[in-house]
């Protein structure tokens, strides 16, 4: 009888993991991002913290800043290996986010030095037109 083993050379492969939903560019939409995030989370055994409050950032920045009446903003999660990417895609790829310190008064401003502070990494792309991606990786290890 044949019989194939594995050696001790051989990995062990994880599976790329994903979810993505398309979400109205509203307050609602960003909380329901927030809140469909904790879920799948959940679901994949993962920790929320901080990933939820960096989804909700940039959601909440794609509902205010990447607006465009009619057209809907994308959360992406992936897992792959060791690192959860976040991805929040909108429609506005005219408007680039940029990291700036608000005034001290400022009721808002500062969602993106939120995102700076938790994530291990993060950045912006251009997305199929006219779409823009806001990225953070969160390593899970």
């Amino acid at each position: 009888m044949n019989q194939e083993t594995a050696g001790p050379e051989a990995q062990r492969v994880e599976p790329v993991r994903n979810f993505s939903v398309l979400l109205s560019p509203t307050s609602r939409g960003a909380r329901l991002a927030r809140l469909l995030a904790t879920e799948q989370l959940r679901s994949w055994g993962l920790p929320l913290s901080p990933a939820d409050q960096i989804v909700a950032e940039l959601a909440a920045n794609a509902a205010t800043h990447g607006r465009v009446p009619g057209r809907d903003f994308r959360l992406t999660l992936y897992v792959v290996g060791d690192t959860l990417r976040i991805e929040v895609a909108d429609t506005r790829d005219d408007r680039r986010p940029l990291l700036r310190r608000p005034a001290e008064d400022a009721e808002s401003g500062r969602g993106l030095l939120l995102v700076d502070a938790l994530a291990d990494r993060w950045g912006s792309a251009p997305g199929p037109r006219p779409r823009k991606i806001v990225w953070a990786e969160l390593g899970l290890r």
